[in-house]
């Protein structure tokens, strides 16, 4: 596409050099944006997140918004650094404010050096290390909306952090360019203003930042990559609801599984979505849902009888404060004991907890195949930082995505069977399975207890061979489930153990920690349930105490330890923060300092 011709305001040589005598160097920084929902704050961490990038820094993005389409407050956090990171910095170096009230809440966590860029069209400002530029009204006459005023605050950030401008311009060419020339003109124009005025004012090249060595990564979510694993995984179909912060699994998919030959279904609740999947699981096509924890509700007999039916079926479930609506945008980890107690009655289930995207993408992969071999539900088990914050990220590797259908029979197969039994008793409790349709087959599938055709049972003897046939599934799976990730020298005698989005500031408060002299060993939750004994034990026996990190009330990881290894419990203890917010990693250091 052609870049349209843009009116830039020149900027004055002698404007540029009004720099600080001394830039502060940043190797690892923190930008907030905040102000009223609808003001940009999301776009304008995105144009930083994707200029730090280009830089070769490891960028980590995340946000605060409510639940609303305008208005109320929002903002989002950029961190870049050029040490790997997924964790929000303690301390923020620069806080652009479009509003008085984005100031009075980010202004708690600047760090001593840092630096407010603010909107002064509505208001002034009497903090001392504080900058403020009309945006809005600079931008609103020249064109014609005061919207580009983020634009304009991006631009006056370059000037700021003294960001090459061909590279600063690339980011806003890359961003726009899909909205058509107009809109991208007008960014373009708006990133002038925002740089002429900043730079015409004394604040240029502040603070300095450093390139780094990030090559080749990409800038992803891990809904993104839930939705590209089911995809390379041979997903099909696909059935949900939208409901935060689930909404954009969907959504990817609508718009890349159609290429595929798959289908995308907006049901018009969770119910209907969950038996939408379970009727596609039976047909044979592999099938997938998402949602939160109210839509899991809703759902949970029908994965109740994906169970007891044996229909591979996997369901993602992106966590968020609870109960009930709870905080639809806010950050927890507090569905682990709904799940890993599912329902009425006894049935098997596999609970998988990615921790960043590229573990989104393969164990979407691996979770499909598993449903498959093992005929059963399985759960990817995510959180909202998880879901929706973004952050560098490796290529995901598709040369390794296999696709294993299990015991699934060929027209071929049945064609030399005596007999099909849709649930025979085998020794590894899996069935071989044919389609409906196949020819020379015919079964009833049914969520009542049945026998190995799937005939309606109530006797006893074969109650007892159903159970043992479903439940053993969780005992003889073990060794093909995720396994878990250890970090830290194994002499070590302070464990971590957590799962999910923690697994960011874990890694960071190690390294906090060992350059205070204190050696911690970190255990990565990868399956939660089935809870993977054989893993943890030997990792407790091996420590005095174990800080178990995670985002809800009643430390519910920790909870599922004790009743699994009981023998264990006097070393486990819990590190919870379950306000909305993701921890900083000198929480974690500070809680393990005050337990020496």
């Amino acid at each position: 596409m052609t870049t349209p011709a843009t009116h830039t305001v020149p900027i004055p040589a002698e404007a540029e050099k009004k720099a600080a005598a001394s830039p502060l160097e940043l190797a690892d920084l923190s930008v907030m944006i905040g102000g009223q929902g609808g003001d940009g704050t999301l776009t304008v961490s995105d144009l930083l997140g994707r200029y730090f990038l280009k830089r070769g820094l490891f960028v980590y993005t995340s946000r605060n918004v409510l639940s609303r389409i305008r208005g109320g407050h929002a903002d989002a956090t950029v961190r870049a650094s050029r040490d790997p990171t997924a964790a929000v910095k303690a301390q923020v170096d620069v806080l652009l404010a479009f509003d008085r009230e984005a100031i009075d809440m980010g202004r708690e966590e600047l760090a001593p050096h840092g630096f407010v860029l603010y909107d002064s069209t509505g208001f002034r400002s009497e903090l001392p290390n504080a900058a403020g530029f009309p945006f809005a009204t600079l931008v609103g006459g020249p064109l014609g909306q005061p919207i580009f005023k983020n634009t304009a605050a991006y631009g006056a950030l370059s000037v700021l952090f003294g960001f090459d401008p061909a590279m600063t311009r690339a980011v806003i060419e890359e961003r726009f360019k899909r909205r058509g020339g107009e809109a991208l003109e007008k960014n373009l124009r708006a990133l002038e203003i925002g740089r002429a005025t900043a730079a015409s004012n004394g604040i240029a090249h502040r603070f300095s930042v450093v390139d780094g060595d990030g090559h080749d990564l990409i800038l992803t979510t891990g809904n993104q990559a839930v939705a590209l694993g089911f995809v390379v995984g041979g997903g099909r179909f696909f059935a949900g609801y939208p409901i935060t912060p689930a909404t954009e699994i969907m959504e990817y998919l609508q718009r890349y599984l159609p290429a595929f030959d798959g289908v995308v279904r907006q049901a018009e609740d969770e119910l209907a979505a969950i038996n939408m999947v379970l009727g596609a699981a039976y047909a044979g096509a592999r099938a997938m849902t998402s949602t939160s924890g109210p839509g899991l509700s809703l759902m949970t007999e029908g994965i109740g009888q994906a169970g007891t039916a044996e229909l591979p079926v996997l369901i993602a479930d992106c966590q968020r404060a609870g109960p009930s609506t709870g905080q639809p945008t806010r950050h927890e980890q507090s569905d682990l004991s709904h799940l890993a107690n599912l329902g009425h009655g006894e049935y098997p289930r596999f609970i998988l907890a990615p921790s960043d995207p590229v573990d989104c993408f393969g164990m979407t992969i691996d979770a499909l195949n598993l449903a498959d071999r093992w005929r059963l539900p399985v759960i990817l088990l995510l959180d909202q930082a998880l879901c929706q914050n973004t952050t560098t990220s490796k290529r995901f590797d598709l040369s390794g995505a296999t696709v294993d259908r299990g015991k699934r029979l060929t027209p071929e197969a049945v064609a030399n069977l005596a007999q099909y039994k849709v649930y025979q008793l085998t020794d590894d409790g899996v069935s071989p399975v044919a389609p409906p349709g196949t020819p020379g087959v015919w079964s009833e599938v049914t969520g009542n207890e049945h026998d190995e055709w799937g005939h309606v049972s109530v006797n006893p003897t074969n109650r007892r061979n159903m159970m043992r046939k479903r439940m053993e599934k969780m005992v003889r799976a073990r060794d093909e489930l995720p396994a878990g990730r250890l970090f830290g020298p194994a002499s070590a005698r302070i464990g971590l153990v957590g799962f999910g989005s923690t697994s960011g500031p874990i890694l960071e408060a190690q390294q906090l920690l060992e350059r205070k002299g204190v050696a911690t060993r970190y255990y990565q939750a990868r399956t939660v349930y089935p809870v993977p004994v054989h893993e943890l034990d030997p990792f407790l026996k091996g420590v005095d105490t174990a800080y178990v990190i995670e985002h809800n009330y009643t430390g519910q990881f920790g909870r599922l330890l004790r009743e699994t290894m009981p023998w264990h419990h006097a070393k486990l203890a819990p590190v919870l923060r379950y306000d909305g917010y993701s921890f900083r990693a000198p929480e974690i250091v500070a809680r393990v300092t005050e337990g020496r």
